[in-house]
């Protein structure tokens, strides 16, 4: 069976999910640059407008459409509303995701429910709405993951399974599509080391102090450029970050020197002071939004702001 055939990037239309900020974010303004056609998808109607707004003003062509992933009916509207404004979805990009930092057993069941139905049930939803239009015309279904997809981090426990479930899910998809169907799709896995987006400030947090990822983080574009490759080269996996590499070679290799390791990253999870929104973006969107992490002052400039300072 050959590969599918993808279009060159400034000939498709893109569709993200979580767009508002971040590595969907970061995704959608490269591919704006590099001449796609975006839809951007988010809670976050105010922020994730404007955003839009400046993608349009700079010569780009992108629209954004409401959608919070737990809901099949707004995915579905999300399809259509896609197909209406550009005729075709090219590339589809399940990236919405939200975390929560907590020990497993404090944190609550409708919490850890509520996580899952974003992190799992959001790619689900994703990925069974678009594929008849995908396996009809051909393009790209694109998961992102985690280095945590077979990795684990203490202290984000429920994020860690659900995006165990998201690599299980991809990779059946997968097969069912390319080898069963041999459908001209291309069913990609992305696979980041911790990022500096906004994330942790998005997370709820059960902790006493405010959340952080552990240092090294990786660069947000650089996952945007995994993910736009995977939309023009049929792609089955990427690991993006050294330390995915790393981390997931030694979950699965040296297993137990992985838990030793996972273990040293629980108090490297906080900052020295209070929570700013323990609440986070579980239930409720968050409007602020930005490419880089909001710690230490960063939070709200795009990428390509933060590459000219």
């Amino acid at each position: 069976m050959s590969k599918p055939k993808l279009k060159p990037l400034q000939e498709q239309v893109i569709v993200i999910t979580g767009a508002s900020s971040g590595i969907g974010l970061a995704t959608a303004e490269l591919a704006a640059e590099r001449g796609a056609k975006v839809v951007l998808s988010a809670r976050s109607r105010e922020a994730t407008s404007e955003i839009v707004d400046r993608i349009n003003a700079a010569g780009g062509e992108a629209l954004f459409v409401p959608c919070d992933v737990t809901d099949r009916s707004q995915v579905e509207q999300l399809v259509q509303k896609a197909i209406e404004r550009f005729g075709r979805i090219d590339t589809w990009v399940n990236n919405a995701g939200v975390s929560i930092y907590g020990r497993l057993d404090q944190v609550s069941e409708e919490d850890s429910r509520r996580l899952f139905e974003t992190n799992f049930w959001g790619v689900y939803h994703g990925s069974l709405a678009v594929l008849p239009y995908l396996k009809q015309n051909g393009g790209a279904l694109i998961n992102v993951g985690s280095e945590v997809s077979e990795a684990v981090i203490p202290l984000q426990g429920m994020y860690s399974a659900s995006k165990h479930a998201v690599k299980g899910f991809t990779d059946a998809l997968r097969v069912e599509i390319e080898k069963l169907d041999e459908a001209p799709v291309s069913i990609t896995l992305i696979q980041p080391t911790a990022t500096d987006t906004p994330f942790p400030h998005h997370a709820k947090n059960y902790m006493d102090k405010e959340p952080k990822l552990p240092d090294p983080l990786d660069d947000p574009n650089d996952v945007a450029k995994a993910i736009l490759a995977a939309a023009v080269s049929p792609t089955r996996s990427k690991k993006v970050g050294a330390l995915s590499k790393l981390n997931t070679t030694t979950a699965k290799l040296a297993p137990k020197l992985g838990d030793r390791i996972s273990a040293m990253q629980a108090s490297r999870q906080q900052y020295a002071e209070a929570p700013r929104s323990p609440e986070g973006a579980l239930y409720q969107p968050s409007e602020s939004s930005g490419v880089v992490g909001q710690a230490r002052g960063t939070g709200g400039r795009t990428g390509r702001e933060k590459a000219r300072k």
